[in-house]
């Protein structure tokens, strides 16, 4: 689960770690009063979205004064910004975040990650702050430090050192770049998150460290126990799919290809989005229905499969085990009856009670094919959509 920069903000400065002040605007009409906690002659106004690159879409702007400060917000609440994380469709931005400028001298890069290869926890820094650590890894491999260490009460001295060692800060910025390496580390810690990020971590030019820009994700296996982050999470920035799919407890990720995928268990999901790849088509879909789905929660994949107007089949793949391959079916005439089902279907059974299962399906006057296997069924489907 994602939350906004400003609920991460307000996260780290809970645990201690020094942000920027700032407000946080849902409605133009709060503005004028909400400005009046902020100080100085520069304010930065930024979009609110889960997503990266606002700036350069337009969602990071640097004001010098409050006339400006309110123009901006009024051109930018409500506007729909296109990065290169949001998609053609890009997202709607329904809040602000504006906060006193900063005077910045450095910039770095820091982030505290669960490294799960490992089994530890994992602090990335570099020297090269407010770029994208994927084209610095890249380019500038040199630039980049990794500290791995092992779950624990508190981090070491001697962790410390080593994570902060490429910033190369004197001792007073050190000391607080220490209460922001060990705020990251709680964080990770007690509220279940799996990365936290701060791009960028300044010095300024008054020698204080500041958390500029964070962005914090949450394990959602983990979120049942944590109710003050589930709080936080904001509908209107997910997939209304994926909403609905976790609805149904269905694993659900919607992607950009035009073949809808069902099928039970992780693994089998990825091997049968391989296989539409090597045949030449796209997934559109990631969907695990699960070990033990009922006919009810089958109806309800199917339909959300049918729900992504870019569908233009659907391969369905079982390996019955709890699952029974009859349960299967009978859900997916249900649905492809109640829905007039118009794609081509294409189902591979196997497993328990998969005679059965084929037998609903023959018996169901529907016009569904079946394959023997996953290749042949990754087969079919493309060549039926074709």
């Amino acid at each position: 689960m994602n939350i906004h920069e400003h609920q991460a903000k307000e996260l780290l400065k809970e645990f201690g770690a020094p942000v920027s002040n700032g407000i946080v605007i849902f409605d133009l009409k709060d503005l004028d009063k909400k400005i009046k906690f902020l100080k100085g002659d520069k304010f930065v106004v930024k979009a609110q979205i889960h997503a990266g690159g606002r700036g350069k879409a337009g969602g990071v702007k640097l004001v010098s004064d409050i006339q400006s400060l309110k123009e901006e917000a009024k051109k930018m609440l409500g506007k729909t910004l296109i990065t290169h994380q949001t998609g053609k469709d890009g997202k709607k931005v329904k809040r602000l975040y504006i906060e006193e400028a900063s005077e910045i001298s450095k910039e770095f890069y820091l982030s505290c990650l669960v490294d799960r290869a490992s089994d530890k926890i994992a602090f990335i820094c570099s020297t090269e702050g407010g770029m994208d650590i994927e084209k610095v890894a890249l380019e500038n491999p040199e630039k980049i430090i990794t500290t791995k260490v092992d779950l624990k009460d508190t981090l070491t001295k001697q962790d410390l050192k080593q994570i902060s060692k490429i910033f190369q800060l004197g001792d007073s910025q050190e000391k607080e770049l220490n209460i922001v390496i060990n705020s990251l580390y709680e964080i990770l810690k007690q509220k279940d998150a799996s990365l936290i990020e701060i791009n960028p971590l300044i010095l300024t030019k008054t020698n204080k460290i500041i958390c500029l820009d964070a962005k914090i994700n949450f394990d959602d296996n983990a979120i049942y126990r944590r109710p003050e982050i589930l709080a936080l999470r904001d509908l209107n920035e997910e997939e209304p799919a994926e909403i609905e799919a976790s609805k149904n407890d269905l694993a659900y990720i919607k992607l950009d290809g035009n073949i809808g995928c069902m099928v039970n268990g992780a693994g089998l999901a990825m091997a049968t989005m391989d296989i539409i790849k090597l045949y030449g088509e796209e997934p559109a879909n990631f969907l695990d229905v699960g070990g033990g789905a009922s006919k009810e929660k089958v109806s309800a994949a199917f339909k959300l499969i049918l729900s992504d107007e870019n569908v233009k089949g659907i391969l369905i793949n079982i390996f019955g085990g709890i699952m029974r391959c009859d349960v299967l079916a009978q859900g997916v005439v249900e649905a492809a009856k109640e829905t007039k089902l118009e794609v081509p279907l294409v189902v591979r059974l196997a497993g328990t009670n998969f005679e059965e299962g084929k037998k609903i399906l023959d018996d169901s006057g529907l016009r569904i094919l079946s394959a023997v296997d996953l290749n042949d069924a990754a087969k079919k489907i493309v060549e039926a959509i074709k």
